[in-house]
């Protein structure tokens, strides 16, 4: 449990994703999914919320993507921007603003922060020697530099990571650093730069976050220690680019400010952006320690959040806050292989918008009831398939839709009275009543998982006992008993559709229109009766729908098409073999030869037998390159190159007279060597 605080408002910020591509399922489940959650409930507590996102659209990665498409890189930050917010709106996250790091209101405050910091000489000023391009006359940030990874061997690893094996990098670690623009070898060149003394704010740290925050999520809390056990040294706030905020100071043309200096005041200068908007005082959203300041971020950002950001705001001042939390979730993979967005391995959340119209909940389960909480889970879409089919229209769909249709069925839609309780009844009440304040305490101690598994249990509850007592077989027999059955299930299910709104909002608006319900808040499903007798519900609708296996497998095929395109993308050709000499070459007799007949070899599935017209004689020549040419008939006529004097070979019987050449292309089809115009058969290939 958190350290007992009495909050009179809550700021809730989720990380800013960088707008030089789309959002993937893993940003959902390690960041915008739970911090939806949480949002969500804190409203249906009646607490006062601000939720702030927006697109970080400065650093390198930006620069990089405009650079290989030839436009600016205001061109990539609009286009992404666009598209990431409107894929969160479709999707519905609750933002109360999704803003942007290109605004003026963020230019202002990021130079204002830094001017600030600038003048009470809270920055270390330092010249040293960092990489350039002399080709593009430019220092490099390290994600322009690329070289071989020491760890792994990668020879295409940047300069603060290797994609392939994960490590961690420097440029000075890299064998033969080059850039990754021009290709050109690097120099080193003295720089200027302004640093913040990280290791001024120690023990601060170590009091703030070691001794006092020891519930945080264990790997927060432990990567946080690593990090001021290793000793914390001044971090540089500036870089040598053309994009970015500019360094607010005469004597720094050409430099802007890091981008993890700037991208965290985005939140700050969003929630300016949205009070300014509202005519509200943001200061009371920063600055009051009634305030609790969560942010929702994964575990590539701890050190930026916990250290880097808290740092920057205590050397501010003027009362800024710092988070109460950071609930910072693990990696998600797909199909057991890493997310990533150079290889396109992700599932991309406006293409999933696009394919599964109206399926938002689908995924948002999925991700949740599977949420790298903890550790690096896994994504896949059989997973996905059973969730839908087994849980969420298995148990919960089906539970809702049997209790509507049973309600219509006897009693035309009208709630029955809920009388004549026995004891069983009674444990089931007793039950249900617990899964608010059990559902509650997970979602405020960030256990979304355990979370929407209690809310699945209260299905399953209901489910059980309409199992045990059968309405359908007691309504001759029993009215009476029927009707205390049907009224206690519709009260479940009127729990499930203000409990399940955190987790499935559309889902749950639908099942609240059905039901007729209307919801005030989470408290409400502390009420018995939440449905009163005789209110009358509407028709129902499936709240679910089966997921195909065909839509699985389109999926699948998807992503294997994808993995063959990137071992497509990574081919390089063979190394050059050894040299040889001129006389050496000179024993190779390559000959054009015209196909006058081309069979598939019997018994022999890789095997095609050609006959060849070389001018002197017909001579038959056996080839591997069955597959590649499923119908032999389209290479009868064509010249082909071939060797003449290979000593012959018997294969499957047949006597083999030469060697015909092919090129093997890098998906490893072999396409026969042919000439572009037509020769006489016989002639010398040299």
């Amino acid at each position: 449990m958190e350290n007992n605080k009495n909050f009179k408002r809550y700021l809730i910020t989720t990380a800013l994703p960088y707008a030089n591509g789309p959002v993937h399922i893993g940003h959902l489940a390690g960041v915008y999914v739970p911090a939806d959650i949480y949002v969500r409930y804190l409203r249906m507590k009646g607490e006062d919320v601000l939720f702030v996102g927006g697109s970080d659209e400065h650093g390198v990665p930006v620069t990089i993507k405009a650079e290989k498409e030839g436009v600016t890189p205001q061109d990539i930050v609009d286009r992404y921007h666009e598209m990431i917010k409107k894929s969160f709106e479709d999707f519905g996250m609750s933002y109360d603003i999704y803003s942007r790091t290109t605004s003026e209101m963020h230019h202002a405050t990021a130079s204002e922060f830094f001017s600030k910091l600038y003048k009470e000489g809270k920055f270390i000023e330092r010249e040293t020697e960092q990489f350039f391009d002399p080709e593009r006359n430019k220092f490099l940030s390290d994600r322009y530099i690329i070289g071989t990874c020491p760890k792994c061997g990668n020879d295409r690893a940047y300069g603060d990571q290797c994609e392939k094996c994960g490590s961690t990098l420097s440029p000075e670690e890299l064998i033969d650093p080059h850039s990754a623009i021009s290709g050109a070898k690097l120099i080193k060149k003295m720089t200027k730069h302004w640093y913040l003394p990280l290791d001024q704010y120690e023990q601060w740290l170590r009091e703030w976050i070691l001794e006092g925050h020891k519930e945080w999520k264990p790997n927060v809390y432990g990567q946080v220690k690593s990090w001021l056990d290793g000793g914390l040294q001044p971090r540089a706030v500036t870089r040598d680019l053309d994009w970015g905020v500019p360094v607010p100071l005469d004597n720094a043309n050409g430099k802007v400010l890091y981008v993890w200096f700037d991208a965290p005041i985005g939140y700050i200068s969003n929630t300016k952006e949205i009070c300014e908007q509202r005519g509200d005082d943001w200061q009371k959203w920063w600055k009051s320690e009634d305030t609790k300041m969560v942010h929702f971020i994964g575990k590539d950002n701890i050190v930026f959040h916990c250290i880097i950001f808290p740092c920057m705001l205590k050397a501010y001042g003027d009362g800024f806050i710092v988070p109460e939390n950071v609930p910072a979730n693990e990696f998600l993979n797909l199909e057991n292989d890493k997310i990533s967005t150079s290889r396109n391995w992700a599932v991309w959340l406006h293409e999933y918008l696009q394919e599964f119209p109206g399926k938002q909940d689908i995924l948002r389960y999925v991700l949740t009831a599977n949420a790298p909480e903890t550790k690096d889970n896994n994504f896949t879409w059989k997973d996905y398939q059973d969730r839908n089919n087994n849980e969420l229209l298995a148990i919960f769909g089906n539970f809702v839709n049997r209790i509507l249709v049973l309600t219509h069925k006897y009693y035309a839609g009208a709630v029955p009275a809920l009388t004549n309780l026995n004891e069983r009844d009674n444990e089931v009440i007793s039950e249900m009543n617990q899964y608010p304040e059990k559902i509650a305490r997970l979602i405020e101690n960030y256990k979304f998982r355990e979370g929407v598994n209690e809310l699945m249990n209260l299905a399953r509850l209901g489910n059980r006992y309409l199992t045990e007592n059968e309405p359908w077989k007691q309504f001759k027999t029993d009215p009476e008993r029927t009707k205390t059955v049907m009224a206690l299930s519709l009260q479940i299910v009127a729990k499930l559709a203000i409990l399940s709104e955190p987790f499935l909002p559309f889902s749950a608006k639908k099942l609240q229109k059905m039901l007729g319900l209307e919801v005030k808040g989470w408290d409400d499903a502390n009420t018995l009766t939440l449905l009163e007798e005789n209110h009358a519900i509407g028709q129902p609708e499936l709240l679910f729908e089966k997921v195909e296996d065909s839509v699985v497998e389109a999926q699948i095929k998807k992503l294997e098409d994808t993995k063959r395109q990137n071992e497509l993308n990574a081919w390089k050709p063979n190394d050059i073999k050894a040299t040889v000499s001129f006389d050496d070459f000179g024993k190779v007799d390559i000959r054009v030869g015209t196909v006058l007949e081309c069979t598939k070899v019997p018994k022999a599935d890789k095997l095609l037998q050609f006959l060849i017209d070389d001018g002197m004689e017909k001579r038959t020549i056996v080839s591997g390159i069955a597959k590649f040419y499923p119908d032999p008939q389209v290479l009868v006529g064509k010249q082909v190159c071939f060797i003449a004097n290979f000593e012959p070979r018997k294969l499957k019987g047949i006597e083999s007279q030469g060697m015909i050449l092919s090129a093997e292309d890098k998906d490893g089809r072999l396409s026969v060597i042919t000439t572009s115009d037509n020769v006489a058969p016989g002639c010398s290939v040299g």
